[in-house]
């Protein structure tokens, strides 16, 4: 099984404590300018910044001499019934050897049919897809040479001929492609609430070895009740229940905060990471 803290991103590790925010354009500059602002790494979507050169380019490169980077991304459509996309995943692994990243994360969904679909749709939890992820898994995480970290997902839908749980699924793709998770927690919340399961049961079940880093969002919570994963409020206090929960379970992971709609100023989002350190027990730093 592969070591969640095993390969050090552009001789900076990404330890146990670390706070990270997801970057985007909007406070690049401001993020640069701001010295000790207290982002211990930084996650991108490698889709958003291939290709691109000019001031932008530069300035991503200042920043990630200086950080450790995650690639997180979009567009893989890993759980697909269409073949990899094999000159994507050269793209990113030439990009991350640009940048000395060495971690890379996408979703368990599928997002791409005969083109770009632009959503993160389900994935049946059946044991047949089990199977077909595990084999695509291990052929990205065989190209790349490094693992492939594998997100649990938002959803807003289901197969009726599922025959796992959604926590029999997951643990069932770490095991059979001998992966590592990206731990949403506030999509872990949004799943539980809209599909009636216990969060701490699941949280409870996973393998502590299994776990990279975590994730922290808002949400939005639609008139009828169920809620959607809009990255575009402050984290909730359900969410940070659950981070004080993992924290206890698992020890201080790395945690980053994904903010990607109606983005607040860089001081605001800065201030949801203090939360983040100061929501956590000193206990659960072991």
């Amino acid at each position: 099984m592969p070591e969640r803290d095993a390969v050090p991103s552009a001789g900076h590790p990404i330890g146990p404590g670390a706070l990270g925010l997801g970057l985007r354009r909007e406070f690049l500059q401001q993020i640069l300018d701001t010295p000790g602002h207290g982002v211990d790494f930084f996650e991108l979507a490698p889709e958003n910044w291939i290709g691109f050169g000019g001031r932008p380019a530069a300035r991503l490169r200042v920043l990630t001499e200086k950080h450790p980077f995650i690639c997180h991304g979009l567009s893989l459509s890993i759980g697909g019934p269409a073949p990899l996309d094999m000159e994507l995943l050269k793209a990113i692994q030439d990009f991350m050897a640009i940048h000395g990243i060495h971690h890379y994360s996408e979703h368990l969904a599928y997002c791409a049919d005969h083109g770009q679909l632009y959503d993160l749709l389900p994935l049946p939890f059946t044991e047949e897809m089990v199977l077909h992820l595990a084999r695509r898994i291990r052929r990205v995480q065989d190209f790349l040479q490094k693992p492939l970290i594998v997100e649990n997902t938002a959803y807003y839908g289901g197969f009726h001929h599922n025959t796992l749980t959604e926590q029999e699924f997951l643990l069932a793709v770490l095991e059979e492609a001998d992966c590592l998770l990206l731990l949403d927690l506030n999509n872990l919340h949004v799943n539980s609430v809209n599909h009636h399961y216990d969060a701490t049961g699941f949280l409870r079940a996973l393998p502590a070895g299994r776990i990279a880093y975590q994730h922290i969002a808002g949400y939005a919570r639609h008139p009828q009740g169920w809620l959607i994963d809009t990255h575009d409020a402050a984290v909730d206090t359900p969410v940070w229940e659950l981070l004080r929960l993992s924290a206890d379970l698992f020890g201080a992971l790395p945690t980053l905060l994904e903010w990607d709609n109606q983005i607040p100023p860089l001081p605001q989002l800065l201030g949801e990471l203090r939360g983040a350190r100061q929501s956590r027990p000193a206990r659960g730093t072991h």
